[in-house]
């Protein structure tokens, strides 16, 4: 390319980012657009191993050209106007506390960050459903509904590190409580989300009806793909009148499976079921103060007095049938109290410890043959590394579990390309044991752009119609590229 050409190419894209950057603040004011270095890099960030990689080792993160801050939906309208008219890339923000790299822009383009959209529109305690906008985290909002006796009851790990009501929906978030209170997609009820390019949609007010499709769970888990989840209506519950806590021990993890099949697909329902392999029940005695006992059990049920009275005795006679040997209430009610631990400053793994957290489906049928197979081709496969395997099982349903599973090599590559490819190389061994099993690629962390690759090997023909169907409500393919698998955007004049 010549030297007049080059320059022109600079000056024009210079001219274009300063015309972008006047209307984004005719639209929001000057204080809600930036395109400082350090906002750009800030809004990039998320939990990923590979964004604090990045961050540890000093180098950039993969980020957009301008950071917004719209107040609400008519200015998230106008911003999505403002990247369709110019054909740049959108990636929408919750709380930036996605694991998945779902806030990287590797194309560039706007960094949409959701923070401001936080009223509390209705809380209808007849139906008892609460209306708000997307950027509110989960602490802020419980905090109100607690006060009129009400609950989310969706406490997920990332719960105080800013996560988000978006984030929880857009990924398909669980939280602590999910075996009977479900997942962010069980609780979410009605949606308004603005598409491409620049159009509000709002969802029908009930997720059960014979009224065509549901454009509602198109858009739960889309990850901003499709659209920008800008409010929503969920379903909240009492707060329950009681607490009931067990523990129980196993000779394997095997065991315990077992018993939480029996415990599930008897239809009883405790808020919680944890079962921790002796790998993380070690974890779990360093940073929770349980005692060490092998395969551990941690059972909550809640409700009334007389439901949990009921529910506990229940459970009890359902594991110990099962093999499982009673350590009673103290040791759920020390895991219940401790379970933020984990998540708390210095106990979170950070680099240059490499690790990375599958938490794939099944199931029951498939789960000990997953387990198995990951535990093989993680500890064998890269011994040379050290690679250490871990697994609990936090997540229940009627039909089988999630296994949350993460991988630990204590002394990575040093060099970043060659410290890259083994964090992939580890990915691929992981996640495709899983599915060789017929384990499914996420529970609830979300795709995003680290998981991409495995969408196609997932979903077979399926992906295709996921495609065409990203394909034709966003064109041009701005929204949150690069991420599900969707590829770059498809016409970007960027």
């Amino acid at each position: 390319m010549s030297t007049t050409s080059s320059a022109g190419d600079v000056s024009g894209r210079s001219y274009l980012r300063g015309q972008i950057a006047r209307e984004l603040t005719a639209a929001l004011g000057a204080e809600h657009v930036s395109q400082n270095p350090a906002d750009l890099q800030a809004q990039a960030a998320d939990w990923s191993w590979y964004s604090k990689y990045l961050a540890f080792k000093g180098l950039e993160q993969p980020a957009a050209d301008f950071a917004v801050r719209p107040a609400n939906t008519a200015e998230v309208e106008r911003v999505v106007q403002i990247a369709s008219d110019y054909r740049i890339p959108i990636v929408t923000r919750g709380g930036g506390s996605g694991t998945q790299g779902g806030t990287f822009a590797p194309y560039g383009g706007i960094s949409l960050d959701l923070s401001r959209l936080t009223d509390i529109v209705e809380i209808d305690e007849d139906s008892l459903i609460v209306t708000t906008g997307a950027g509110i985290d989960g602490p802020t909002l419980e905090k109100t509904l607690n006060e009129k006796g009400l609950t989310l009851a969706h406490y997920p790990g990332s719960y105080h590190l800013g996560a988000t009501i978006g984030g929880f929906i857009a990924a398909r978030g669980s939280g602590v409580v999910s075996t009977k209170y479900g997942k962010a997609e069980n609780q979410v009820l009605q949606l308004e989300v603005v598409v491409a390019p620049g159009k509000t949609v709002t969802t029908l007010p009930v997720p059960s009806h014979a009224a065509g499709p549901d454009l509602l769970q198109s858009f739960v888990g889309s990850e901003g793909t499709l659209g920008v989840i800008t409010q929503a209506s969920l379903r909240v519950d009492p707060l329950p009148e009681a607490r009931g806590f067990l523990s129980f021990s196993f000779p394997d993890i095997f065991a315990g499976i077992e018993a939480g099949r029996r415990i599930m697909t008897s239809r009883l329902r405790p808020a919680v079921i944890r079962l921790y392999d002796e790998a993380d029940s070690y974890k779990l005695r360093d940073w929770v103060g349980t005692p060490f006992t092998g395969t551990l059990m941690v059972v909550m049920c809640d409700g009334s007095q007389e439901l949990v009275d009921y529910e506990t005795k229940a459970i009890t006679a359902v594991v110990e049938g099962a093999g499982g040997a009673s350590l009673g209430p103290d040791v759920g009610q020390t895991w219940w109290d401790g379970k933020y631990e984990p998540y708390a400053k210095g106990k979170l793994p950070q680099p240059p410890l490499m690790y990375g957290t599958f938490d794939q489906v099944a199931r029951f049928q498939d789960l000990p043959a997953i387990y198995r197979a990951k535990k093989k081709v993680i500890e064998e496969q890269f011994g040379q590394y050290g690679a250490r395997y871990t697994a609990h099982l936090s997540h229940w349903y009627d039909w089988g579990a999630m296994l949350y599973d993460r991988f630990y090599v204590d002394e990575p590559p040093a060099d970043p390309a060659e410290a890259m490819d083994l964090h992939d190389r580890l990915w691929d061994a992981g996640i495709l044991a899983g599915l060789e099993n017929r384990a499914v690629l996420n529970d609830h962390h979300g795709v995003g752009i680290k998981l991409g690759r495995f969408m196609r090997p997932q979903y077979g023909t399926g992906f295709e119609l996921m495609r065409q169907l990203k394909d034709a409500w966003d064109p041009d393919g701005i929204m949150n590229p690069g991420k599900l698998g969707f590829g770059p955007p498809r016409n970007s004049a960027w």
